[in-house]
């Protein structure tokens, strides 16, 4: 399995940003994608959660609103959606895969597999 995060970049508080996880190698009928990002000097931090079978979804307390995750079955890729981003948003973004989960979805050790980051910068 191989894992792909693009679309970060240097927006300015308030705008929107789409990244991109492009999944490859995939061959379980139900997994989870999710996206976690870590910020200069902190630990990695779950974002959102999805789930392929059901199309569920989760999301950090800290960006339920804001943040939309979604998931294109044809291609496997999965996005998300990132409006009226904040400075404190600031970080690198990941996208990983593993599970399915349905519970304690952000625990970084039970995802297998991890992409490269995407940075995303929230400045004025």
């Amino acid at each position: 399995v191989q894992l792909q995060a693009s679309g970060g970049g240097s927006v300015q508080p308030g705008v929107s940003l789409r990244l991109s996880c492009a999944a490859t190698g995939v061959t379980a009928d139900n997994y989870a994608i999710g996206w976690f990002r870590q910020a200069p000097g902190k630990e990695r931090e779950g974002v959102s959660c999805t789930n392929s079978r059901d199309g569920s979804t989760f999301y950090a307390d800290s960006v339920t609103g804001r943040f939309t995750i979604s998931r294109d079955e044809a291609t496997n890729a999965v996005y998300l959606q990132m409006n009226s981003l904040k400075p404190e948003d600031t970080a690198v973004y990941y996208c990983a895969a593993g599970g399915p989960y349905y519970s304690d979805f952000f625990r970084l050790p039970r995802y297998d597999y991890w992409g490269q980051g995407t940075l995303v910068t929230v400045s004025s």
